[in-house]
């Protein structure tokens, strides 16, 4: 099947010489939710504009649902939706007026009933013949997204949805989300919320100073690149370790409580073994053990703290 981004060679240097995207190649999955993580700074808002049309890029191409994003711009963009970091907004127009207009530039026939369904669905019903000028910025942002969804694209942006949102909101959106991945709809989120897109993305891309780095199954980084540790809880807090495990690698914890070994679960030999053996030998005495799996967003750092 066909991918629904066809993202070739892509690149962004500006008028002054900044580089904002460097030969970037990838393919967006039909009805995935893909994460493009990234430090601020590093290209993703680049690569989002340019793939909506926004933006224009240097070189290379973008095809949404097989179209090119530049020679068939009006075909490519009404299969796209966007909800931009900004709260720019119509603040004179009524909610229902804005959202409903959005759909008609689309060419997309009125229906009444679809712009109500999505109102309820992001609790902006009764809101609807407000002015935006007069909402929230929480309730602003869900003007965003109804916005976006009101042509029924079948390619979703997000370009840091939830930044600065409230935790309703957030529950809101990402349960919509769902919904809108049920129906087959293909969604690229940015996020500074790592939990985020651990919690939603079937697969995850991180881009550190305008090149992709890193493009993989969500499962799968985890398992690769994921460190596991082991923490011994002592029967009695020790002060130092003693001499006969110096090397080996374990770290004191919690005031001397605790001893923790981090190793690479991929690894032939983990040397949890050894290490057993060698902590029987010493003569502590431990009470009690668990192990603990490195989080996305521990993985994350690590990779953009690595030359690029």
């Amino acid at each position: 099947m066909r991918p629904a981004l066809e993202i070739r060679n892509l690149s962004k240097r500006y008028a002054g010489g900044f580089e904002a995207l460097r030969g970037v190649d990838l393919d967006i999955r039909r009805g995935e939710i893909f994460a493009l993580l990234g430090p601020n700074g590093a290209g993703k808002t680049t690569l989002i504009g340019i793939s909506c049309g926004t933006i224009s890029a240097t070189t290379g191409t973008v095809l949404a649902d097989g179209l090119d994003t530049v020679r068939d711009y009006k075909a490519a963009r009404a299969r796209i939706g966007l909800v931009p970091q900004e709260l720019a907004t119509d603040a004179f127009e009524s909610v229902w007026a804005t959202v409903s207009f959005s759909r008609g530039l689309f060419g997309r026939p009125p229906n009444p009933a679809f712009i109500e369904g999505l109102l309820r669905d992001l609790s902006l019903w009764d809101k609807r013949d407000q002015r935006i000028m007069t909402l929230s910025g929480g309730m602003k942002r869900r003007v965003l997204i109804a916005k976006a969804l009101s042509h029924e694209p079948q390619i979703l942006f997000l370009d840091e949805p939830t930044a600065g949102v409230d935790v309703e909101l957030r529950r809101d959106m990402w349960q919509l989300v769902r919904r809108l991945q049920a129906q087959g709809v293909t969604i690229v989120l940015t996020t500074h919320y790592i939990d985020e897109a651990e919690e939603m993305a079937d697969r995850i891309g991180v881009i550190h100073r305008g090149k992709l780095i890193l493009v993989e199954e969500k499962a799968e980084l985890m398992r690769k690149l994921g460190t596991k540790k082991l923490i011994l809880e002592l029967a009695s807090p020790v002060a130092a370790l003693p001499p006969t495990l110096a090397t080996t690698g374990l770290d004191l914890a919690a005031g001397g409580r605790e001893l923790v070994y981090s190793y690479d679960r991929q690894a032939g030999d983990t040397g949890v073994a050894a290490l057993l053996a060698a902590l029987a030998a010493s003569g502590l005495d431990v009470a009690d053990l668990r192990t603990e799996q490195s989080s996305l967003e521990e993985i994350f750092v690590q990779l953009v703290e690595e030359p690029a």
